[in-house]
């Protein structure tokens, strides 16, 4: 019969006979109603109203629900289904459907009604074709993953001063280089903030050393670049007169896939970061102020805010080839304390309860004098 445990609320037609037949036998083998119920788990009552049932021919349930005086009328059944033959690649939802009636004037029904006339007539809703998961792009072969070789670049907004902000983070180091506070959002601002990185960062004679041959301004070569530049498909960063500022330059143009921002979550996390730990910079309304304040919040930003995604050091740190060291030294410092815990207690067994009240054993629970 397929069961085990307490037999369920509601079961076939067959196995109500084969429990009925089991407790036929055991009563011809002497025992009592209520002994083989308790065993069967099956109620004693249940078990008499089923004799009563198998005497009639009358084992197998009805159909539930009976006749409601609120049920559906014919005609808004059949008004149902002909919604779902004209409207259903259209609306494609039980619930759509249900307003669509009333929208139309043809029925007024509710979406439990719409949903239940269609499955028991066997039509279904052709579900919409999913689109296909997008790769994400590899960085280049040539790309080393050390500070000063993968910049990542985005724009913010502090509507308040009704100014842009565009940010030009080191991917590997996590140091915030510079930025740009404008009113636009064009490729001049791209181009005023990389100039103004590439003179912070010492890079600009490699760039000069790559203008002495001839470069081709609508080629990007990966053979000469000096950097990667990645960023979103915006507008200023896939302009005509991006692309031949970062040709000129000999940086390398790296766009994340459309409606993707985890592709970009190195600068947008610096963009969260600042905006809730200096929350005051989304109320100033002076522009002049939000560029002195958002200069005084990049020096904290990158010499003393510890930094989780690098190990717990400051991104000048890292930046500067230091965060390999402080991150060892702590280890190192660790281990130290550890031995220098381990010989204290070994050479303080007993501790003196004065010194360290909470080993004082005295008022411990079941303590017996």
């Amino acid at each position: 019969m397929g069961l085990s445990g307490r037999v369920p609320r509601r079961v076939e037609a067959a196995t109500k006979a084969g429990l009925l037949d089991l407790l036929d036998e055991a009563l011809d083998a002497g025992w009592t109603v209520r002994r083989v119920c308790h065993q069967l788990e099956l109620g004693e009552v249940r078990a008499h109203r089923w004799i009563g049932r198998r005497a009639r021919g009358q084992l197998v349930d009805k159909t539930p629900g009976g006749s409601p005086a609120h049920g559906l009328l014919p005609a808004e059944e059949r008004e149902i289904l002909a919604l779902f033959d004209e409207w259903g690649e259209t609306d494609r939802s039980h619930r759509k459907l249900a307003h669509r009636g009333s929208y139309l004037h043809r029925v007024w029904v509710s979406p439990s009604s719409v949903r239940r006339v269609l499955f028991l007539a066997d039509k279904h809703f052709r579900p919409r074709p999913r689109p296909g998961r997008s790769v994400r792009k590899q960085f280049p072969d040539w790309v080393e993953y050390k500070p000063n070789c993968i910049w990542i670049y985005d724009t913010t907004h502090f509507p308040a001063a009704g100014m842009a902000v565009l940010i030009i983070e080191d991917l590997v180091s996590r140091k915030w280089l510079t930025e740009i506070v404008s009113a636009e959002e064009t490729s001049t601002q791209v181009q005023v903030v990389f100039t103004d990185a590439l003179e912070r960062e010492g890079l600009l004679a490699l760039v000069g050393a790559r203008l002495d041959g001839l470069v081709d301004l609508t080629v990007d070569d990966p053979a000469r670049p000096i950097l990667l530049a990645m960023s979103d498909n915006g507008p200023q960063m896939t302009s005509g007169s991006t692309r031949e500022f970062m040709a000129l330059c000999a940086i390398h143009q790296h766009f994340g896939r459309p409606g993707t921002p985890t592709d970009q979550a190195w600068i947008e996390s610096l963009f969260g970061h600042v905006k809730a730990e200096w929350p005051h910079l989304a109320k100033i309304g002076d522009p002049a102020v939000l560029r002195a304040e958002l200069a005084v919040v990049r020096e904290h930003y990158n010499g003393v805010r510890l930094h989780a995604g690098i190990g717990y050091v400051t991104p000048d740190d890292e930046h500067q080839g230091r965060g390999t060291a402080i991150r060892k030294a702590r280890e190192a410092g660790l281990e130290q304390a550890r031995l220098r815990r381990i010989a204290y207690h070994r050479a303080n067994r007993t501790p003196d309860p004065a010194v360290h009240p909470e080993h004082d054993l005295s008022e411990e629970p079941g303590d017996v004098g």
